[in-house]
Parts: C-alpha cells; sequence; structure tokens
C-alpha cells in the first residue's frame, strides 16, 4: 500500500478529516492532501507526527510494514464531538491567548444567562406565553 492509500486508510479509521489531521501535525490542509493523494512525501519530523496522529507506524504509512498499529485511545474521535464542534475547536486553537480569553468571557455570560438544561425526556420549557385561540366570527 503506497502512503497516500495507508495514511487516508488510517485517517478514514479514526473518523478524522484531511484538516483535522493537518492541525495535529501542524502542516497546512492542501499539503496534507496532496500526501493522500500521493503528489509528495512528508519529511521525517512530519512522518513522526503523522504516525502519532494516525495512530500507525511508519513502517505501515510507507508501506513497508504488516499492517496497522492499533489505535490508541486518545487518537479516537469522541462520538459525542459533533462536526460543529470540531470546527469550532479548530477555530479556537488558531486564536491568540488574548482572544481565547475573551471568547472564553463571552461563552461563560451567554451561558449564564441561558435557562437550565432540561431533563431528558422532558420537553424543554418554552419562553412564550400561551395565548388564548382566538374566536372564529360567525358569520352575520
Amino acid at each position: 500500500m503506497v502512503f497516500g492509500a495507508a495514511a487516508r486508510q488510517a485517517r478514514l479509521r479514526l473518523g478524522l478529516t484531511q484538516a483535522d489531521v493537518a492541525e495535529r501535525v501542524g502542516i497546512a490542509m492542501e499539503v496534507y492532501s496532496r500526501m493522500e493523494r500521493g503528489r509528495m512525501l512528508p519529511r521525517a519530523q512530519n512522518l513522526r507526527r503523522l504516525c502519532d496522529v494516525l495512530s500507525v507506524s511508519a513502517d505501515t504509512l510507507l508501506g513497508v510494514g504488516p499492517g496497522p498499529s492499533p489505535v490508541s485511545p486518545r487518537a479516537t474521535p469522541r462520538q459525542e464531538d459533533s462536526l460543529e464542534l470540531r470546527r469550532l475547536v479548530r477555530t479556537l486553537r488558531e486564536l491568540e491567548p488574548r482572544q481565547l480569553k475573551a471568547v472564553a468571557r463571552v461563552v461563560r455570560t451567554v451561558v449564564s444567562v441561558m435557562p437550565p438544561k432540561a431533563a431528558s425526556g422532558s420537553p424543554p420549557p418554552s419562553r412564550k406565553k400561551r395565548l388564548a385561540p382566538a374566536r372564529k366570527r360567525r358569520a352575520g
């Protein structure tokens, strides 16, 4: 198996996007995409990072090993992490510390004014007042 196909297979097995892998390795997504398409090979330092992120050996990625190594628990994404949450985290990681603190303050403020989370199985509390049904006029 060539490098690109092995990297793609490992990435998909972990449920990661190309952007997720590129971010964790510290390379541009376009660069990682070229690697998966077989257009380029990683430098030695990036190969080591890719092995860690994808939970595979260098032998596997380079096509000289017997197969993928077992997935480490820390590398698998949590099922409850939605695509939107992963995108938000990716955006937050790009912020400077000062910006991140400001965003954290805003989020804490917004969460503090939100109504409490409803217990599972019960409908969320309605914020609108219920209006009496409109009376129909009789034709006279």
